[in-house]
């Protein structure tokens, strides 16, 4: 038997990437829904000054909200060279939710001095899992690389075309779907809460 579990986000593309991720760790056991099946629910403001804080509260209020299982992610790109925070690059940093090209150009702005082995970056995801009954679970995934001078790629969303994962010459918009899975930062969130989950939506039915 499937367990039901609510993806709490309306972006599309992360919906297929979280349903092909938990399917390939743990075929046919979760029975993913998307919020598509709540209309009346619209994505939560990630208000958090964490990604971690993010991801929880993105899980916690949907699954309040529905009365379901919940899990939720909160994910961005850190580029060595800003230090840290504001270099924590997200749609709220860059201030263009939703525009893809804005923000890559806002990145490749911020770094056209930089010289290339200075261009160090990682993406980071956190992802949450909060159960009706309060409890809740988190874990962290990192994929490092550096910043390309240019996008290059069409796969994938957000920052791939310009992040270049270590060890390979190639961008992550150039990596197909499998090849991504087990190597990015969302990956390895979900690979390590995975089993976690499972036990917990055992417990919860």
């Amino acid at each position: 038997m499937s367990h039901r579990l609510l993806l709490a986000t309306r972006n599309q593309g992360k919906v297929i990437e979280f349903r092909r991720i938990l399917d390939a760790l743990a075929p046919g056991e979760i029975d993913l829904v998307g919020l598509d099946q709540f209309p009346g629910l619209h994505d939560v403001e990630e208000t958090g000054t964490t990604f971690a804080e993010n991801a929880l509260l993105k899980a916690r209020e949907m699954s309040i909200a529905t009365g379901l299982p919940a899990i939720a992610d909160d994910s961005g790109l850190c580029v060595d060279f800003l230090d840290g925070a504001p270099g924590i690059f997200s749609a709220r940093w860059a201030g263009k939710h939703g525009d893809d090209r804005a923000n890559l150009e806002k990145v490749l702005d911020e770094l056209k001095d930089v010289p290339d082995q200075s261009r160090g970056a990682y993406f980071i995801c956190l992802a949450a899992l909060y159960l009706p009954n309060g409890q809740s679970i988190l874990e962290e995934g990192r994929f490092y690389g550096s910043i390309l001078r240019s996008p290059v790629g069409d796969n994938g969303f957000g920052y791939d075309p310009i992040f270049a994962p270590d060890g390979l010459a190639i961008s992550s918009a150039q990596m197909n779907a499998q090849e991504k899975d087990a190597v990015s930062h969302r990956g390895k969130a979900l690979r390590a809460i995975a089993p976690k989950v499972l036990s917990a939506l055992s417990s919860h039915n």
